[in-house]
């Protein structure tokens, strides 16, 4: 999510000084590949590079070839196969045993729903959409539909009439359920001129909730807004809670748990963390959070103290959702000191809300990332 806004801004900048500019895309990828669809690179004419594609193996090479595009303002697809261990005849050696689909577009400053306006769109606020590519491996060379729709709030953004009218409407019914699933795919429509559709479902960035403003919160907030999550600071302490102290913080909110609760806002991609150090401040605020569906609810301290926070709250008559609160919160990585720490616990939450059992990647059999299907 970082990375887009990144790629948003650099063309912002390139727009500015009339600057042409190209985007490459991995729309499909077979087997391992450093980077997955929806990996995103912006070239200007000149060279200059913002995101990546790959581990910096692809770069160069996708370099020179978003430049001809550029200049012959023609999209293309590019294949990368590094199935064969003889993978330096690509000029790249990349060691990576997979087959990477990329698409260089071509970027209209002038066409307001050019692939990096939808993007801009797509994220303007915290609601779901779904942004769609449509592409030909069999054509590879031949002008590509590309990035064209963007479905958000049961409106269909973008430049429809790009396609062929049967299979704008299978598009049309699949877009809700890939939505609603909330997960990226890719299809194949060999009925409508072997065309490849993938299907990126574009979220919100992750709003962390961080209770506490101590200094052990704060390797925690740097390392939060470095994975570009949206960082909102609460704290009862004022010479705790301010911008010198965080400077990352989206948002800092200062003042007693039972009213700085109700200025919160919150959504199915934020989380809570609960390191305040002080008992009765987190009571109150615990007992706020568990009416709201949040996926990770985090409390810092022994075991001991979460259920004395959960029985406080039974006694009260509520019902906590066990399920989703976390105390003590983290991995067992043997982590020490508050780097350590925050590392921990914020591994825990990419666990989590990507639904990942913890283990080490050499254990796990086939690639490193899940197939599309």
């Amino acid at each position: 999510m970082k990375e887009l806004h990144q790629i948003i801004q650099a063309y912002q900048n390139s727009v500015e000084i009339s600057k042409k500019t190209a985007l490459a895309t991995v729309v499909k990828v077979d087997g391992s590949a450093y980077r997955r669809p929806g990996a995103r690179m912006l070239v200007t004419e000149d060279g200059d590079l913002t995101g990546a594609i790959s581990g910096g193996c692809l770069e160069g090479d996708a370099l020179r070839k978003a430049q001809s595009v550029i200049f012959q303002q023609k999209s293309m697809v590019v294949t990368y196969d590094t199935t064969d261990e003889d993978d330096q005849k690509f000029g790249v050696g990349l060691g990576c045993n997979g087959i990477i689909q990329v698409l260089i577009e071509p970027i209209l400053a002038g066409d307001q729903n050019n692939p990096i306006e939808l993007l801009k769109k797509a994220l303007a606020d915290r609601k779901t959409s779904l942004l769609v590519t449509v592409f030909s491996l069999k054509k590879s060379r031949e002008e590509q539909i590309g990035t064209k729709l963007l479905f958000k709030d049961d409106l269909e953004i973008g430049n429809a009439m790009d396609f062929n009218n049967e299979l704008r409407q299978a598009i049309q019914q699949e877009s809700m359920d890939f939505i609603e699933r909330g997960v990226n795919q890719i299809k194949h429509y060999p009925d409508f001129d072997d065309l490849f559709v993938f299907y990126e479902v574009i979220k919100a960035p992750l709003r962390l909730l961080l209770f506490g403003a101590g200094n052990d919160t704060i390797p925690l907030a740097k390392m939060a807004h470095l994975l570009g999550w949206e960082l909102w600071l609460i704290d009862g302490r004022k010479n705790h809670a301010n911008g010198s102290r965080f400077p990352s913080a989206d948002k800092i909110l200062v003042g007693p748990a039972d009213e700085v609760i109700l200025n919160l806002e919150w959504d199915e991609h934020t989380v809570a963390l609960l390191m305040t150090h002080n008992f009765e401040y987190e009571a109150v605020v615990l007992s706020r959070l568990i009416q709201h569906p949040l996926p990770y609810i985090g409390i810092l301290g022994p075991k001991k103290k979460s259920m004395k926070l959960l029985e406080r709250l039974e006694n009260q008559g509520m019902q906590p959702n066990s399920e989703n609160i976390y105390g003590p919160m983290g991995l067992d990585i043997g982590a020490e000191g508050s780097e350590e720490i925050a590392l921990s616990i914020l591994a825990e939450i990419k666990a989590v809300l990507s639904r990942k059992s913890i283990m080490h990647l050499r254990d796990k059999s086939g690639p490193i990332h899940d197939e599309f299907r």
